[in-house]
């Protein structure tokens, strides 16, 4: 399967991207979903998770509280990197499998720490969402309401723009209208199809 993998800044605009792309028949496989699922009751990760973590973490319904989860590893680095290599080999097995399974002639892996966590041989392009840091800050504090310290310890997390933009084949710039943007991504849809006939 000829896969595609979809990576930017936080707040870049991943998931709409990626929306367009499905409305062209396109099999997306996105990691933050799947994250979600590997951390419900009755995964292997959900025990490790609240053992490290303790109970604080999980609400009432017993499902882990990704909020406060979120809080908790973006203030520190050392337990945020303890949950990502639990979750990251994870993850990747569960999207391999779901590209196995895909329908269309190539697939789209939304991942939004695909650079950081290179190498990945499944990935036979990578495409870049890209914003500037400031469309970055400002759509988050709209978005998710947060605060000029959690911002900053976001960003901070995630490798330089300039690193990012380093490692793609392709770039979408998504400072633009949605008619712009869905007229990038069609004219990539149609590049990828090319390549994935060969």
């Amino acid at each position: 399967m000829y896969s595609v993998g979809l990576t930017g800044g936080i707040a870049s605009g991943k998931s709409t991207v990626a929306d367009l792309f499905a409305k062209q028949g396109v099999t997306i496989i996105d990691a933050d979903v799947i994250a979600r699922e590997v951390i419900l009751p009755g995964e292997s990760a959900y025990d490790s998770i609240v053992a490290y973590f303790g109970n604080n973490i999980v609400g009432n319904d017993q499902l882990i509280d990704r909020a406060k989860l979120r809080q908790i590893i973006f203030n520190n680095p050392e337990k945020r990197i303890w949950l990502e290599k639990l979750l990251h080999p994870v993850i990747r097995h569960r999207m391999i499998a779901c590209s196995l399974k895909a329908s269309s002639p190539y697939c789209i892996h939304v991942i939004p720490l695909l650079i950081e966590t290179l190498p990945h041989p499944e990935i036979n392009r990578i495409l870049v969402v890209d914003v500037s840091v400031e469309t970055q800050i400002k759509r988050l504090k709209i978005r998710d309401n947060l605060d000029k310290d959690m911002i900053e310890n976001m960003l901070q997390a995630q490798i330089s723009r300039k690193e990012r933009l380093a490692h793609a084949d392709d770039i979408i710039v998504n400072e633009g209208d949605l008619v712009t943007l869905a007229d990038a991504v069609e004219k990539l849809h149609e590049k990828y199809l090319r390549l994935a006939r060969g």
